[in-house]
């Protein structure tokens, strides 16, 4: 980069001086635009069970999760993303239960497309809450994470999901292939515009923990882990690599997770396929600012709307983010919606 001038005839702080002319030369913008909310959905009527790992968030029956679709329309929160949370007496092992067209999800979206068909509602593809051993696929004898097989119910998924009206299926799993086979059904099935979101660069990451909570899979999946099919976490040349299969095979929008702990990946991403590239402020994330929120280490406010902004800044489109109604309030106060 080339420095022009220097000082005293430049002072870099003369446009930090005031507040107007710090708004003038702001580079980064965060708005309701931005905001897609991740909820979990749970079987039963008026029930909210709370997520001890992510202090504010709870699973909620669908009459609940009404009132909150409810809140995120009037906040102008552009979309909701579901994730289940179903009983273990449906958990097999081939995971089975995310094909069925009366499954919790798409009942779920049913009802919100019935009630708030302006609501964008986004459907994790993945198994591991249905899976008996928590993983995101099929497994055999030894333990091992099968690919091909896996996609097949992926693909049955994806369609339960699509014919229930959800306006974006996200493929989260990472298996080899799975983006163009799901695109080429849903073509088949005349569902050309259900968007797909790919989970691009997905990282075997800790940072999942309290989400696994959320969904009832930590248990299922004790000891084990999703090296063999989630990134290594050294890698971004990888990242790049994987982003380009998802788009060649049909993806619309492709996302980086974690968020925080890998900017990098998401700016490489951003600038090297300039398509639309979205980010996941995971659970682990969520609840490290809650803890030093609520010990008083960190002001509410500035650290949220910082951590989201920078989300921006790195060059995301869209922010995945538990934060996602109270970030819309503070916005709406700002006039910044």
């Amino acid at each position: 980069m080339q420095t022009l001038g220097q000082f005293p005839s430049v002072r870099m702080r003369r446009m930090r001086h005031d507040d107007f002319s710090r708004r003038l030369m702001r580079e980064s913008r965060l708005s309701v635009d931005d905001l897609i909310y991740p909820v979990f959905v749970t079987e039963g009527t008026n029930t909210r069970v709370k997520v001890p790992s992510l202090p504010g968030v709870e699973r909620l029956s669908i009459d609940l999760l009404l009132k909150q679709a409810e809140e995120c329309v009037k906040l102008g929160i552009p979309v909701m993303a579901l994730f289940p949370s179903i009983e273990d007496s449906l958990k097999t092992p081939d995971g089975s239960e995310a094909a069925n067209p009366d499954g919790l999800i798409p009942r779920t979206v049913r009802a919100l497309k019935e009630h708030f068909p302006q609501l964008g509602v986004m459907c994790d593809v993945a198994l591991d809450p249905y899976t008996t051993h928590g993983q995101d696929g099929l497994i055999d004898e030894t333990g091992f994470i099968l690919n091909d097989e896996t996609i097949e119910m992926l693909v049955r998924q994806s369609l339960a999901q699509a014919e229930a009206g959800a306006d974006i299926v996200a493929p989260s799993d990472m298996m080899d292939g799975r983006i163009g086979i799901i695109r080429q059904e849903l073509e088949k099935r005349g569902l050309i515009y259900t968007k797909i979101m790919a989970y691009s660069a997905k990282y075997a990451s800790c940072f999942y923990g309290p989400f696994r909570d959320a969904v009832g899979s930590s248990s299922n999946l004790g000891r084990s882990n999703k090296a063999v099919y989630q990134q290594d976490p050294a890698n971004t040349n990888e990242a790049l690599w994987e982003v380009g299969l998802d788009l060649a095979e049909g993806a619309d929008m492709v996302m980086v997770k974690p968020g925080m702990p890998y900017l990098d990946v998401l700016w490489r991403v951003k600038q090297e396929f300039l398509a639309p590239t979205y980010v996941y402020q995971v659970s682990g994330e969520y609840a490290m600012l809650m803890a030093a929120i609520q010990n008083g280490w960190l002001d509410e406010k500035k650290a949220i709307m910082e951590s989201l902004v920078c989300f921006k800044r790195a060059g995301a489109d869209g922010i995945l983010t538990y934060f996602a109604p109270q970030a819309a309030r503070w916005l709406a106060e700002e006039g910044r919606r």
